[in-house]
């Protein structure tokens, strides 16, 4: 039976269809990029998508914990096993499911240890994510730098949601200068989403103001709610369950809304202007330098 099932999963990578890669990102740390990840897929997943949340903060990683599960393999263990052995290689043994209220969506967990994280490359753990193509929407929580691993996976995704907090001039230069760079890399300003948190809370800059020195609107703004998120984060719930009704479950839940309304569009979008990302383009150049 077991062989069976990996036969279909192999044919299902093989027909693979389209999905979202939705990858959250940011040039702050501390700005509830993580908090947006998780919630993104929870909602994916009430919406009845099948959803996968991939954790690439190799290595300090909170999915885990804020959702307070363990497990016993990692996207290390997984990257080992489908560069060895790619023809038996199933992903799906190498993810943790997430489960609660009736919802459910997997996670495949950063490593346990921070020296197995410099064994991950970007070779592997692009072969990961094209191995989860049986999934409608796979959300990456990525690490708040330019690395090379953050460029192949902006390459690799269909939506950038590009999350920030401007409530001081240095969060305010660190997100324009983000943003700049994203532009100047090439990736199409269509599928990079603006999006605003804590927009609500006291600061000295207005939001209209921030967006006439981007040059772009906020697609979205999140409310400022402490209190719900550190519920949630405590409880290991996503917001529909630690915090339903309160603003910033509200919140998340129409960006996730907007983000289904227009999935198919923007995938369609980006599968008609092929566009090549910054990575490609670099590893070209250093082959071909002529």
């Amino acid at each position: 039976m077991a062989a069976y099932l990996r036969l279909g999963r192999r044919f299902i990578f093989m027909v693979r269809h389209s999905n979202v890669i939705i990858a959250v990102f940011s040039t702050s740390a501390g700005i509830g990029k993580t908090l947006t990840a998780i919630n993104l897929a929870a909602g994916f997943a009430k919406e009845g998508y099948n959803t996968c949340l991939v954790d690439l903060d190799l290595q300090f990683g909170d999915v885990m914990s804020y959702l307070h599960l363990s497990s016993r393999v990692t996207i290390f263990d997984a990257q080992k096993a489908v560069l060895e052995n790619p023809e038996d290689f199933d992903v799906m043994e190498y993810l943790t499911e997430y489960r609660w209220g009736g919802i459910a969506f997997s996670v495949l967990a950063p490593p346990h240890n921070i020296e197995d994280a410099y064994s991950v490359d970007v070779a592997g753990v692009e072969q990961i994510i094209r191995r989860l193509s049986w999934f409608n929407f796979i959300v990456l929580d990525l690490t708040p730098v330019f690395s090379t691993l953050n460029m192949a996976m902006l390459d690799m995704s269909t939506i950038i949601n590009y999350i920030g907090v401007i409530d001081f001039l240095p969060a305010i230069k660190n997100y324009k200068v983000g943003y700049d760079t994203l532009i100047r890399f090439e990736y199409e300003e269509n599928k990079i989403r603006l999006i605003e948190n804590r927009s609500n809370s006291q600061k000295f800059v207005r939001s209209d103001d921030v967006e006439k020195l981007m040059g772009e609107k906020f697609f979205y703004h999140l409310p400022n709610d402490f209190a719900s998120a550190s519920r949630a984060i405590r409880s290991g719930q996503p917001l529909m369950f630690a915090a339903p009704g309160s603003a910033l479950q509200r919140g998340y839940e129409e960006l996730v809304s907007s983000y289904c309304s227009r999935a198919q569009d923007v995938t369609e979008n980006v599968n008609n202007v092929v566009k090549r990302g910054l990575f490609t383009r670099f590893i070209d150049k250093f082959r071909n330098p002529a």
